[in-house]
This record gives C-alpha cells, structure tokens and sequence, in this order.
C-alpha cells in the first residue's frame, strides 16, 4: 500500500446496536433506568463499608473496590450510549475514543483481578480461618488492590497504544457501541500482527491468569468444605463464598469465551453483546448479588437506616 493512502481519521462513527428509531428509544430508556440502578446499588454499597464498621474486613474492603470499578467501568461508556440513542450521526473523536477504550480495558482488567484477590481471601477464610486475620493483613489487602489497578492501567496502555497508532486509510465506520479494541483493529489498513499478539498477551495477563488463580482457590475451598462433617457447617463455609463464586462464574464465563478467541473469527455483533454485558448488566447486578445473598451487608443497611431515622427525630 502506498504510504499516502496510510492516513488516520479525526472521528469515528459508531453504528450502534439498531438504526430504528424505536428501538433506539426503548434501549434509551432500558439502559438509563439501568445505568441508575449501577449508581445506585454500587454507591450505596460503598457508603455501607465506609459508614458501617463491622464492614471494615478484607472481604468488604475489596468488595468497595469492585463497586468503586463498576461505577467508574460503565460511566465509561454508558452515558456515551444514551446520548447516540438521541442523535442522529453518532459519531466520536479520536482523543475521545481512546480516552474510552483506555479506561474501559484499564478497569475491566482490574475487576478481573480484583476478583481473583477476592477468591484469596475467600480461600484463608475457608481453610485457614483461625489465621484469616493476620494473613489477610491491611497491609496484605492494599497490596493486593493495588498490584490489581497497576496491573489493568499499565496492560490498557499497553494496548491502547498498539491500537490507537493503527491508520485506517481514510475508514471511520465502526461496527461497534463503544471504541473496543477489535472493532478498532478490523478498521487497520495495515499489518495487525503486533496487535493480535499484543491482545492474546493481554487476555493472558488480565484474564487467563487470574482466572487459574480463582480456579486454585475454589478447588482448595471445596476440599476444605467436603472434610466439614456438619452439614450445618459445610452450609455455612459455602454461603461465605457463594456471592463471589455467583460473579465470578458471570464474569470470566462470558469473557473465557470471547477474549481468548482469536480476532480473525470473532464476530462484530458478538463484540457488541459482550460490551453490552459488561458495561451495562454485570455491574448493575454486582451490588444486587452480594447484597441479596449477604446478611452483614443487609444488616448494615438496617444500622445506617435505623440511625439515619433516629437522628431525624
């Protein structure tokens, strides 16, 4: 190709999920009630931790980090969403989508993490529960929360960078709802090899990995639940972990099955239902998940309500 033809675009054009009109504004509609419940659920989770503390605990404190995730994970692309619902040309800057591609990839890799933290702690709570306090130390848990937003910023810059110097020759129509990195990479006109390595390196940082280590943790947590000889107890070991196992299972299923298939076969309305579900489902029912099946998190509702209304009187 001649190197006049290479040329990079100042926008990009997302088609969206529908061009029907109707459809546009029932999904306006589904996802803003959506992306309020996500704000909602997760700031009220966070609140309870910092207000509430018998909530202070390792568990709970990257629990608050999740949600702090979720909030910041779909206020990436959601509002971006609802506003091309309205609009007629639905289009993007360049700065603006790799500002968005950036922070998506930077906080979904650290929810994957960060869950992978959490199968830890579950981990010492469940098999050495008489040291939970002093191996999962503060120390220990910021270290770990830490190492988990290191990880997904610097792997997102990484790939935002391979992805974003890519020419397009003049193309700007993504088939896409959000600046993703395989709708982007569909649009180069030159060799993708650096990127498809650089994609398959990052699914193995942010996803494989921590996925073997949540697989580890659970099958050293079911060993230790089936030596439990009270069925009372085994009950009780298994409710510790049954909200987490619940988001874990949601979150690396979907995304085992997608990321880690190679680009060249990966379909685009594929890649818009796995950004749907990501952006807008999963952290609505994050909160929803641990705290319907938690008991401390519905207490300390109960404390923080009870408080609230006794102050006002």
């Amino acid at each position: 190709m001649r190197r006049e033809n290479i040329t990079w675009v100042s926008e990009f054009i997302l088609m969206g999920l529908s061009s029907d009109k109707h459809i546009q504004a029932g999904l306006f509609v589904l996802f803003g009630v959506t992306y309020l419940l996500t704000l909602l659920g997760n700031g009220l989770i966070v609140l309870l931790i910092a207000l509430d503390p018998r909530l202070h605990l390792p568990m709970y404190f990257f629990l608050c980090h999740l949600s702090v995730v979720d909030i910041c994970y779909t206020s990436s692309g959601v509002p971006q969403m609802l506003a091309h619902f309205l609009m007629e040309k639905k289009t993007i800057s360049f700065t603006l989508c790799g500002t968005q591609h950036f922070f998506a990839l930077a906080l979904g890799g650290t929810e994957f993490l960060l869950l992978a933290a959490m199968a830890y702690d579950r981990y010492v709570a469940v098999c050495d529960p008489l040291r939970y306090t002093v191996v999962m130390s503060p120390r220990l848990c910021m270290l770990l929360a830490g190492v988990s937003w290191c990880v997904g910023v610097v792997n997102s810059a990484v790939e935002t960078a391979v992805t974003m110097r890519l020419p397009t020759c003049g193309h700007n129509v993504l088939n896409h709802v959000a600046c993703e990195t395989l709708a982007l990479v569909r649009l180069a006109c030159v060799d993708i090899t650096l990127n498809q390595v650089v994609i398959l390196a990052s699914s193995v940082v942010v996803l494989l990995v921590p996925c073997c280590l949540v697989s580890l943790s659970y099958a050293h947590i079911v060993a230790a639940i089936l030596r439990i000889r009270s069925t009372q107890g085994r009950r009780r070991a298994f409710e510790t972990c049954a909200s987490h196992l619940t988001v874990v299972s949601m979150s690396y299923g979907m995304a085992l099955f997608t990321h880690m298939e190679p680009p060249s076969t990966a379909s685009a309305e594929q890649d818009k239902l796995v950004v749907v579900f990501y952006a807008v489902v999963t952290p609505m029912l994050n909160p929803l998940i641990y705290s319907l099946r938690n008991k401390d998190v519905k207490a300390a509702l109960s404390r923080v309500l009870r408080k609230s209304f006794e102050s006002k009187n």
